[in-house]
């Protein structure tokens, strides 16, 4: 499951990251390289067995300091 985990990031970044490259859209591709590194990293820990949070905690405390900044 690894391996399948491996692939299709190399899979995806094989046919993303070659034209953006070619456009020269250097931000974009910047934001696509570090989305696809944060979402590997997620994925193997996940096929690995490690348990992930969630982030609704995080949102919810985040969710109360702009509500009480605003008021």
């Amino acid at each position: 499951m690894i391996i399948l985990v491996i692939l299709i990031f190399i899979i995806i970044a094989f046919l993303q990251i070659p034209g953006l490259i070619e456009q020269k859209l250097w931000r974009e591709l910047t934001a696509v390289s570090v989305f696809l590194v944060i979402g590997f990293a997620l994925s193997l820990l996940q096929v690995i067995g490690v348990k992930i949070p969630s982030p609704n905690q995080g949102i919810l405390i985040l969710a109360e300091i702009i509500s009480d900044i605003l008021k």
